[in-house]
């Protein structure tokens, strides 16, 4: 039986040498390899302005916090995303508006969008889901005609691009994550890429508690003003020597992503009893963070019992997500939101299965994992046959 976890960092010796590197030069953070995984990521997506820190979630916290979005605002947040999307509109004390997903991909859905702009709408945040491109040429036109601050969250969406252009260039700033399964990690972090320059300064700053200066600018120790007020959400050094020879892999991790979803896709494709979400198509270039099938209304009941075949035969697997964010407890409590109000969401959260397609995968891997969900769909529905498997 094979062992095939959903995700795992892929750490080599380049990583374990400069990580050393960090800890022997005893310069751990206020030091030069964080500037220079900016620069780096900066060249690697085509953003003008890159700003490290201490994860996502961090970065899209900043991000609201720095264009002021306060109390009595409102931003529009896609339904189908991790809670961290919302977390960071709360934690400004403005009032997410969940807006539901489109079927096909599970984005968000943008017809829906202009319904729920109000007169205390500032933002639109939309999430890149699993990796697959939004539309962001119509996202960005209703932000543009309401005057709305866009926000691209692209925790999953380092490699994607829409026309040619990566995601997180189209809106305002774009938010990547690090975490240890995501495309790349620096174990924890994150990258905020912004089109103004004094926007990313700002944020910059007060990523920093707010500090004028930042320790390399000081002409004299441990002398600074404060301008601003601020956090603490920087990146250390350790976690940006990682994502510095990371971001080095990048081309070689999604050739090897994209080369195991299609080849999985095509074994799971006409398969009795599940459908696929829609991933790269034409001009839409997803970044292939995992591939999710979503059960027929048959099986859903079954789900549990498939998932822990699946897991049975050691084929990892995950739910994206587990129910769309408004249904949370806490945000179903404070809002009242309710099943019915987000019909598409609700039904691929309750539906879907997510399968690995990771780079330290290969075609075995793929035939083995596609056999595994043929195998676990027909031991729990009568109507799908053993010849299938």
């Amino acid at each position: 039986m094979r062992q095939i976890s959903f995700g795992k960092p892929i750490i080599g010796k380049e990583e374990e040498q400069a990580v050393l590197g960090v800890l022997r030069s005893g310069t751990l953070v206020h030091g030069p390899k964080a500037k220079e995984f900016e620069g780096e990521f900066g060249k690697w997506t085509g953003a003008p302005n890159a700003v490290s820190v201490g994860s996502c979630t961090a970065g899209l916290h900043l991000t609201y916090f720095a264009k002021g979005i306060r109390p009595g605002d409102e931003v529009i947040v896609p339904a189908q995303t991790h809670v961290a999307t919302a977390h960071a509109v709360e934690l400004v004390g403005a009032k997410p508006v969940f807006v539901d997903a489109e079927p096909k991909t599970g984005n968000i859905d943008i017809d829906k969008i202009k319904e729920k702009i109000t007169d205390r709408t500032r933002a639109i945040s939309v999430v890149h889901f699993l990796g697959m491109p939004v539309d962001m040429e119509r996202v960005m036109a209703i932000a543009k005609e309401h005057n709305l601050f866009a926000v691209e969250d692209c925790a999953l969406a380092l490699g994607t691009t829409y026309k040619g252009r990566h995601a997180g260039l189209f809106g305002d700033v774009g938010c990547f994550s690090f975490y240890p399964v995501k495309h790349i990690t620096t174990a924890e972090g994150g990258m905020v890429i912004a089109r103004d320059e004094d926007l990313a300064e700002r944020i910059r700053r007060q990523k920093a508690f707010g500090l004028d200066q930042t320790v390399a600018e000081r002409k004299m120790p441990g002398v600074y003003d404060v301008t601003m007020v601020g956090f603490n959400y920087r990146m250390n050094e350790l976690a940006a020597a990682l994502g510095i020879e990371q971001l080095k892999r990048m081309d070689g991790f999604l050739e090897a992503r994209k080369r195991n979803y299609h080849r999985l896709a095509e074994a799971l494709r006409n398969v009795e009893g599940i459908s696929l979400l829609q991933s790269s198509q034409g001009e839409y270039e997803s970044s292939y963070y995992c591939l999710s099938i979503l059960l027929d209304d048959a099986l859903i009941c079954k789900r549990f019992e498939i998932v822990g075949h699946l897991n049975g035969r050691g084929v990892g697997t995950s739910v994206y997500y587990p129910r769309p964010v408004p249904l949370m407890q806490y945000y179903k409590e404070k809002y009242g939101y309710r099943e019915e109000d987000f019909p598409v969401a609700h039904s691929i959260s309750e539906r879907s299965i997510s399968l690995p397609v990771a780079p330290y995968l290969n075609e075995k891997d793929m035939e083995y994992i596609a056999a595994s969900v043929k195998e676990a769909l027909a031991a729990s529905h009568s109507y799908y046959s053993r010849s299938n498997s």
